[in-house]
């Protein structure tokens, strides 16, 4: 039986839901949560129902901001000292900075982004899509201990029936060691909703919103649903959204529950970043478009005058 590492990530009062996921495809394992500096208010007793043995703190000197240096330093010792076979994260911004740093420390395997993964044994085995999606590839990990996984967040799912365990809290001291480049200040961008990476339900707009005013009505859809706001490119390049909004290729990889796709043709570039949604909702005056033939539901038609009956209705429901 394999003895597993989970980095978790703190989320307001909580911790990212990918570490719950994590934790649930891994029940029968041996797996402990690692999370750096401060362990949220109603992390605990979560962790503890989803699966997590023991749940360590890591502090330290340098190490109450986050850096790739420090943080690294840190998560190597602590996980050579317990002598770990695996590490997990989810696919956020900061385990891509950060585990392939210690995967390299270790000179050892690491798989990206997986989307669902299985133990033969202690043998890991992930599927991870390649080319924009279009080839699903299987990954194995070779060599010596400890591997190290990313997992895309909203791929896996959450157990419906979690095996819980101890869930007992502890701290752990951590080495930053040498910081050569220190964080100052990190600043919060303004908006309270989650990342696009994160959210399990999301909102894009294409260049048929016309201009950046028109995506007021579908933050009116997406506050009805607790939901996120994405665009596509071309609403990016026409200056209607920020980049940080734009979901396809050279924008963020999402895999939510339930995608709405408003003005949106489906260029495979798009295709490529959203395409492991659950349920694709496409709303299109262009009954040919291309999203229609990924889409679960479609509805042919202006979505001016859609998408506000849509949020009346779903007011009247949710």
């Amino acid at each position: 039986m394999s003895k597993i590492l989970i980095l978790a990530e703190a989320a307001k009062d909580n911790v990212k839901n990918v570490t719950f996921e994590i934790l649930g495809k891994s029940a029968a394992h041996n797996c402990d949560v690692a999370i750096f500096n401060e362990l949220p208010a109603n992390a605990a007793a979560d962790l503890a129902k989803y699966g997590a043995e023991n749940i360590h703190v890591i502090k330290g000197d340098n190490l109450d901001k986050y850096s790739p240096e420090g943080y690294a330093h840190a998560l190597k010792e602590f996980v050579a000292a317990n002598g770990y076979d695996y590490v997990f994260s989810g696919a956020t911004s900061m385990a891509k900075d950060l585990l392939p740093r210690v995967s390299a420390m270790f000179d050892s395997g690491m798989a990206t982004d997986v989307t669902n993964f299985t133990f033969d044994g202690d043998n890991f085995s992930g599927t991870r899509p390649m080319f924009a999606g279009k080839v699903l590839c299987k990954v194995e990990l070779t060599g010596s201990a400890p591997h190290f996984v990313t997992v895309r967040p909203n791929a896996l799912g959450l157990p419906d029936s979690p095996a819980a365990k101890a869930g007992s809290v502890q701290d752990a001291a951590g080495n930053a060691g040498t910081i050569r480049a220190a964080i100052k200040e990190i600043i919060k961008g303004a908006s309270e909703k989650l990342d696009l990476t994160e959210a399990n339900v999301i909102v894009s707009g294409g260049r048929a919103m016309k201009e950046e005013a028109n995506f007021k009505i579908l933050d009116e859809m997406a506050d009805v649903l607790g939901a996120t706001v994405g665009a596509s490119r071309a609403a990016v390049d026409s200056g209607f959204a920020p980049h940080s909004m734009q979901v396809g290729q050279t924008g963020k990889t999402v895999s939510p529950t339930l995608y709405i796709a408003c003005g949106i043709s489906g260029a495979i570039q798009h295709l490529a970043g959203m395409r492991t949604s659950k349920v694709i909702v496409a709303i299109n005056t262009d009954p040919d478009a291309p999203i229609f033939t990924k889409a679960d539901y479609g509805i042919v038609g202006d979505l001016f005058d859609i998408v506000p009956i849509l949020t009346e209705e779903l007011k009247a429901i949710m």
